[in-house]
């Protein structure tokens, strides 16, 4: 197996993710009062492109790859990249995963988050807090030393006893002045595998934890992934990097250091 090729940012590379990180979690935060029943999901879009050229950012997923819009609006059933439209009318009882990734400076913050709208069912909530759950436990996981394989356990051993599925066909990435870029950061897996842990990594985490099976389906806008049984998916998504000490969450509201 080839190995992949990782590169390890500066001290002045790490700088420039700080900030651009805490500028997606600041846009992020300001997107929240917006998901209410009654709000399109195109309206929280280009609430989200307004306020980034505001603060003197670009939307990186905008015509990336040909995406026709400026952040992901995954409901329900859809797994990620589900594209903003105004006939999306959010719901009460709806989830959304509201995804962002801005470049200030040349540099990618990517985060996200999944909302409840109004009053979800149980198994709704329960999904959405079992997959906030399993992002810090992977998260939890990093230092130096460690390898890729143990975040994706720890995230596999926590979601599958609690009746849910992790999401195979998408995983976290590399992020830097490049929006995907290696290692590749699987949500399941066995401990003591992959890619050793160094100080200088940085990539996201974003399990994406499914009610019912896990696997999913490209719809005809090859953008959209649903879950293939139609039951619920969410996802939450934090860019992080290795530190000497542990890890650093680079897309926090707070500076956020785990040793």
């Amino acid at each position: 197996m080839e190995q992949e090729v990782v590169t390890l940012l500066s001290r002045r590379e790490l700088d420039k993710m700080r900030r651009a990180g805490r500028l997606a979690a600041e846009l992020l935060h300001h997107l929240e009062p917006m998901v209410q029943p009654g709000v399109s999901t195109l309206e929280i879009n280009d609430e989200a492109e307004r306020w980034t050229q505001a603060h003197g950012a670009k939307s990186a997923p905008l015509g990336y790859h040909g995406y026709p819009k400026s952040i992901c609006t995954s409901v329900n059933e859809v797994v990620c990249h589900g594209i903003p439209n105004a006939k999306q009318i959010l719901r009460t009882g709806d989830i959304i995963n509201v995804d962002v990734t801005l470049i200030l400076d040349g540099y990618h913050g990517d985060t996200s988050k999944t909302f409840l709208v109004g009053q979800p069912s149980p198994t709704a909530q329960r999904l959405v807090e079992v997959t906030e759950k399993c992002l810090y436990l992977g998260i939890a996981e990093v230092k130096p030393g460690a390898r890729i394989g143990d975040i994706g356990a720890a995230i596999q051993n926590y979601a599958e006893p609690q009746g849910f599925s992790v999401v195979r066909d998408f995983v976290g990435h590399g992020i830097s002045h490049i929006f995907h870029t290696a290692p590749q950061v699987p949500h399941y897996g066995k401990r003591g595998t992959g890619l050793k842990l160094r100080p200088g990594m940085v990539f996201t985490i974003e399990p994406m934890i499914n009610e019912g099976t896990h696997e999913v389906k490209v719809l005809k806008d090859k953008w959209t992934a649903i879950t293939r049984d139609r039951k619920l998916s969410a996802q939450f998504e934090h860019t992080i990097a290795v530190t000497e000490e542990g890890v650093e969450i680079l897309t926090s509201l707070e500076a956020t250091v785990l040793a």
